[in-house]
């Protein structure tokens, strides 16, 4: 069995366009095992309760922002080994930094095409 068809993918954006863009984008990779979140602290009770291998998380959202996401992610047990995008259209130096203090496996920058999101999640788990 391919990975692709194993792995499970929590996709964590409050724009409804940018969360079907990311889901049209894991489909046509051929991933189909996708839950999605609104926010970050919806995104964080469901990976405590999923436990998917990937979050795909945008950085500016109400309530929970990715990079605070990801702090508790990384914070919980049972979270902490997850994989873990941040996707984001205001890239700078701080918050790639500030992520990977944090345990970030990969950035993404928005907007971005397939191929660019294919090696975004395969450089954190593997070849699709």
């Amino acid at each position: 069995m391919a990975l692709r068809d194993m792995l499970r993918v929590l996709v964590v954006d409050d724009m409804s366009t940018s969360r079907g863009i990311l889901l049209q984008g894991l489909d046509a990779l051929g991933i189909t095992s996708v839950a999605y979140a609104e926010n970050g602290k919806t995104g964080m009770l469901q990976a405590r309760q999923t436990r998917p291998h990937l979050v795909l998380s945008d950085l500016y959202m109400p309530e929970m922002n990715g990079l605070e996401l990801l702090q508790q992610l990384r914070a919980d047990e049972k979270t902490q080994k997850i994989g873990f995008i941040l996707i984001t259209g205001r890239s700078d130096d701080t918050i790639i930094k500030t992520g990977k203090s944090l345990g970030m496996n990969n950035f993404l920058n928005k907007p971005f095409a397939l191929p660019q999101l294919k090696d975004s999640i395969e450089a954190v788990v593997g070849r699709l």
